[in-house]
């Protein structure tokens, strides 16, 4: 890490090479994200309702794919989108609960975006995929999301998918995976579920898939220096996603952003699953991943670190980027090995 002051490897940053759809399609994402963003330090949401483009849920196959969005509390819009592979599974497949990205205040499982991803992650692993409507900041902060994410393994542990999926699914070899702010989500969903020990009927979770968790700190990495005009996560973006997400008055040392930082509380619990650690190499984030992996092994935990020396934040998303079909299979072949 570094002192935050202006290094010289920041001037020295490249565009990353990136084909001409993936340049136009970070282009208007970020200019959607600052066009919403308030000096007050809330988010137009009238104005982002017109941008986020959405897909309803397709009850019958299309592309090896079925989906239904099941609720467990209305009262706050707790949702998610359950993506069901074709029949013809020679045996019953893993569960992966899935948390969007979008720095906590953006996006949702029908976000067109993520529902292609989710897709993609169901068809090719192959899991039943339930991606997580969590509420959002700055209207909902911490700990909304981690407490929703925790409220719908509950969901699940009481029977809530059996009558739609129950023939398919093995709630018994459950993962938790997430990019971004969403990978966030569940590594802190991940130590709730470890502490309440034995008090699960049917869910147990054998594994987490972090793909490029959004953490941070008070510190400016390496990397966050010279990576400061990065594609969707400049610093200053991140900046003021982290205000309008952590408590008021926190910082980013914030056990919620430093995981294992200087304000961190407890050990990291027993129970704690295995972890499979995305790192692409266009990040600015990607120096606190790696930290993260560090942490991990110094607590005796087990986590697979996967690098993409060429990928921006969110890579995965876009479908003509090549490495995003790669980090599926690698998400896959680590999910089959941990079952």
């Amino acid at each position: 890490m570094t002192d935050g002051s202006r290094s010289p490897a920041a001037a020295k940053y490249r565009k990353p090479k990136l084909p001409l759809k993936v340049r136009l399609s970070v282009s208007l994402l970020s200019a959607i994200t600052d066009a919403t963003l308030r000096a007050d330090g809330t988010i137009n949401r009238r104005l982002l309702s017109f941008l986020n483009l959405r897909a309803p849920p397709n009850p019958t196959t299309v592309h090896g794919v079925r989906t239904i969005d099941l609720t467990v509390d209305p009262s706050r819009k707790l949702w998610f989108r359950l993506f069901l592979p074709g029949d013809g599974a020679p045996q019953r497949l893993p569960l992966i609960v899935f948390f969007h990205g979008g720095g906590f205040a953006y996006l949702s499982p029908d976000t067109r975006a993520y529902d292609l991803a989710c897709r993609r992650i169901a068809r090719k692993i192959p899991a039943v995929v339930a991606s997580v409507n969590y509420r959002l900041a700055p209207e909902h902060r911490y700990p909304a999301p981690y407490e929703d994410g925790i409220d719908v393994l509950r969901f699940v542990d009481s029977g809530g998918i059996d009558a739609v999926a129950g023939d398919l699914v093995d709630t018994s070899s459950c993962f938790l995976a997430g990019d971004s702010a969403g990978a966030n989500i569940a590594h802190h969903v991940a130590r709730r579920w470890a502490a309440a020990g034995g008090g699960w009927s049917k869910v147990n979770l054998s594994g987490i898939v972090l793909i490029q968790p959004y953490f941070g700190g008070e510190e400016r990495t390496e990397s966050e220096i010279r990576l400061s005009r990065a594609p969707l996560v400049s610093t200053k973006r991140t900046d003021w996603l982290w205000r309008a997400f952590l408590p008021p008055g926190a910082d980013r040392d914030h056990e919620a952003a430093n995981v294992f930082g200087p304000r961190a509380t407890g050990e990291l619990e027993e129970g704690f699953p295995p972890a499979m650690v995305v790192v692409g190499g266009n990040d600015p984030l990607q120096d606190w991943q790696r930290s993260y992996c560090e942490g991990l092994k110094a607590r005796g935990r087990e986590v697979r670190l996967v690098e993409f020396p060429e990928a921006i934040h969110a890579f995965y998303v876009f479908p003509d980027i090549a490495d995003g079909d790669r980090m599926i299979e690698e998400m896959g072949s680590f999910v089959r090995s941990h079952r």
